[in-house]
This record gives C-alpha cells, structure tokens and sequence, in this order.
C-alpha cells in the first residue's frame, strides 16, 4: 500500500522509498526512512497536499509523492 491509499487519520511504517534518486532523497532527508512511523493527518479539499505528522514534526507531501512512498500497517 502506498502513503496515498492510506485512510486519513491512520498509522503506518514506511517500508520503501520510490521515485527518482532526487525524490527519494529529498524525503529521506525529510526523515521519511524505512521504518518510521508516521501519521496521515489531514488532506487539503482538492486532494493535494497531504499533511504527515513524522516523528515530532509535521511534515506536506504532494500527492505523486505519496505514492511513492510505500507503508504498511
């Protein structure tokens, strides 16, 4: 499942990293790493950006970022 499929409001693990070598890190820089746990928060009314609550932080993602992040839960 991928960051964009997860239900607003829920928990998951990063488990992988897609994308281009920039994307990927640029969000790993972001502390989006294999094994952190983050919380999908809220998403803006036309559906883009997704805001996160990473660590102790928060954290907006576009929405083809999302999906190349892949969770689990």
């Amino acid at each position: 499942m991928t960051l964009d499929d997860l239900p607003v409001s829920e928990s998951a693990t990063v488990t992988a990293i897609g994308g281009t070598r920039a994307l990927r890190l640029r969000l790993m820089e972001m502390g989006l790493v294999p094994g952190t746990q983050i919380d999908k928060l809220r998403v803006a009314p036309l559906g883009d950006p997704v805001e996160l609550r990473v660590r102790s932080g928060r954290l907006s993602v576009r929405r083809h970022e999302a999906r190349a992040i892949e969770v689990s839960q």
